[in-house]
């Protein structure tokens, strides 16, 4: 059974992500962008719980995707969207590159975009994903 804060998370994530989106469509606006990357952190906090969330962002190995994340939170947070969207992209790749090839693996099961993900190029590309040991989905 779900429990009502991951349902609550979910949403708020979802709003997030959406925020986020309309931000960059609106030619980077920053009240939306902070919103989203408020809606976002807020969400990913009650969905996976307070414990967890501290564990994710707080290993050693992946400071650099986390200082690039939470930069990017701040610059978008002082007006400067542009920069503090490509500092949290760049983090994220670095905090779930290695997801990356296990999501491409599965979309490939989907039927009409399947095929965009069985071509070889597209594999390729989420391939290098990952880096250390390029860890990859049982197939």
């Amino acid at each position: 059974m779900i429990s009502d804060n991951t349902k609550i998370g979910t949403g708020l994530l979802f709003l997030g992500c959406v925020f986020l989106i309309l931000g960059c469509l609106f030619l980077f606006d920053s009240a939306m962008l902070a919103l989203g990357d408020i809606l976002f952190l807020v969400g990913l906090t009650l969905t996976i719980g307070v414990s967890r969330t501290i564990r994710f962002f707080s290993r050693p190995d992946r400071m650099r995707g986390i200082v690039a994340f939470f930069g990017g939170v701040l610059l978008v947070m002082i007006r400067w969207p542009i920069l503090g969207m490509m500092a949290q992209v760049y983090g994220l790749i670095y905090l779930f590159g290695q997801f990356m090839p296990i999501a491409a693996e599965s979309m490939k099961d989907i039927p009409v975009v399947g095929q965009l993900f069985r071509q070889p190029a597209v594999e390729q590309f989420f391939a290098s994903f990952g880096g250390r040991g390029n860890r990859r989905a049982p197939v």
